[in-house]
Order: C-alpha cells, then structure tokens, then sequence
C-alpha cells in the first residue's frame, strides 16, 4: 500500500473532490463516486468495478475495508488520515471509506424485462435527491427498470447515490432521449401513463397497471413535457384534498408505482 494521504491538498484527494462537484469530470474520466459501505457493496454486487478504494481506518471501526476488499487485488487501497477524509467525505458520520468507481450505461435494448414489465420514466429529473429517493421507491416496488429522460442531473451525482442508499445499483437504469423512449416503448406494446394536472387526467386508482406498463413523471415546476402528454396512453392525477395542488415528485412517484404493484399482487392471489 502506498504511503497514507495526509494531506487535504494532495492530487488524490482534489481530484476526489471534482468528480464529487462535476459531471463534466466524471464523464471525462470516466469514474464516479460512492461513499459509505453499504452503497459501495451495493455497487459491487451489481457488477459496478471498483478501481480505487480510499480508507480512513480511524473511522472505519469495523474493519469494512477488509470486507469490500475481500481477494480482489485489482482494486488500488489508499489509506487517508482523518484530516484529508474530512475534505472528501460528504456526510455526517461517514464510516470512512469512500470508491471510485466506473460507470455502468445500460441502453434501451440491454433492459431485460418479464412479459409484464412495469417501468419508471422520469423527465428531466433536476434535483439529485429526488432522483434517489426515487431509486430507492424504485427498489422498494420491484420495479423492472427506470427509464431517466432529458435528464438535467447526472444519474451517478453522490447526492443521488446518497438519498438513494446505493438503489441506483439496484434496478436497470437507463438515460436517453424522451423521443427515444416514447418509440421504444410504443414498440414493446408498454401502455404509457402520464401523471398530469390536467382535464383530461383519470384518478389514478381507476387505472389497470397490471399489463406492461410505464408510469412517467414530470418535473415538479413545469409538469411533463406535450410530448409526453401527447403520446400517453393514458393521463392519470392523483386526486390533492388540501390547499396544496401537487406532491413532490418522489412522493407522487412511490404512490402511483405502490398503486401498480397493489393491483399487481391482487391479480396474482
């Protein structure tokens, strides 16, 4: 192993801090970052290939790092003194151990789907922690792939991954073009539900989501696109009783998706 990192200024550790703050960068080098043990052998299980692996053994108290490890001798080790961690370390009581890894894209035609899949499309996802919260309802539901349309935050941002607790490891997760979405679904005979606020919405309840389905969630400010609205199957609301006319979007997405797998389960008895 290579001397401790002591240094909250050396190479290694701003370059860390780049990839962190960058889509750009990550791209370019093609790696990201994963903080914490759970995220990272969620990423591991997933096949996600790990090429570096910082350690701050002052924090990393039950010996994790030799887990993660394990007899993989492709992974660079860097032991970081506390000092320097603390300069890359992006959550309050972090266990001390922090990847970089390579990113895995999955296309529209790697999906492996069952003969009734059910499918999350988000549009034009902005904020990272929604994407995650998202990922992990995704993971709650058993949902067979998410598709992230136009997106406008990077599916592998640390905020995401965080918020997600490693659930974009998970599920099949694809970015692409909303028009490339819209094709590949109408030519999988996947109905398409748009969650709207709109006249022409049915209450979500009403709907069938027991067929090969799609759900497909809008912004918070701007809703989902004519595009979307235009080649849906269907547009579906979920009924506001109070003063407040929308939830947000991973709230209004774990409904419409748990909704799905209720009809799916009562099918199935």
């Amino acid at each position: 192993m290579p001397d401790p990192i002591l240094s909250p200024t050396n190479p290694r550790i701003r370059n860390i801090v780049k990839l962190q703050a960058s889509s750009r960068d990550r791209r370019q080098q093609n790696l990201f970052v994963i903080e914490g043990y759970r995220e990272i052998s969620r990423a591991m299980v997933s096949g996600i290939i790990i090429k570096e692996l910082y350690v701050c053994y002052e924090l990393d108290q039950q010996g994790r790092s030799e887990e993660l490890m394990g007899n993989d001798n492709t992974i660079d080790v860097f032991e970081v003194g506390k000092a320097a961690f603390a300069r890359i370390a992006y959550r309050e009581g972090s266990d001390g151990l922090i990847a970089l890894a390579e990113p895995k894209y999955l296309g529209l035609d790697d999906l492996q789907l069952g003969t009734t899949p059910l499918i999350l499309v988000l549009e034009s996802v902005e904020k990272p922690g929604n994407l995650g919260a998202i990922m992990r309802t995704a993971d709650a539901a058993g949902i067979d792939a998410v598709i992230v349309c136009d997106p406008l935050t990077d599916i592998y941002n640390p905020n995401a991954i965080r918020s997600g607790v490693g659930c974009i490891f998970t599920r099949q997760t694809v970015t692409c073009t909303s028009g490339e979405a819209i094709q590949w679904l109408k030519s999988k005979k996947i109905r398409i539900f748009a969650a709207a606020l709109t006249d022409a919405a049915l209450v979500y309840h009403t709907m069938d989501f027991s067929g090969p389905t799609a759900i497909v969630m809008g912004t918070e400010a701007t809703g989902l696109s004519p595009e979307w609205l235009e080649k849906s199957d269907a547009q579906v609301i979920i009924p506001m009783k109070g003063i407040a006319d929308s939830m947000n979007v991973s709230t209004s997405a774990a409904v419409l998706v748990f909704e799905a797998v209720r009809q799916r389960d009562a099918r199935s008895k």
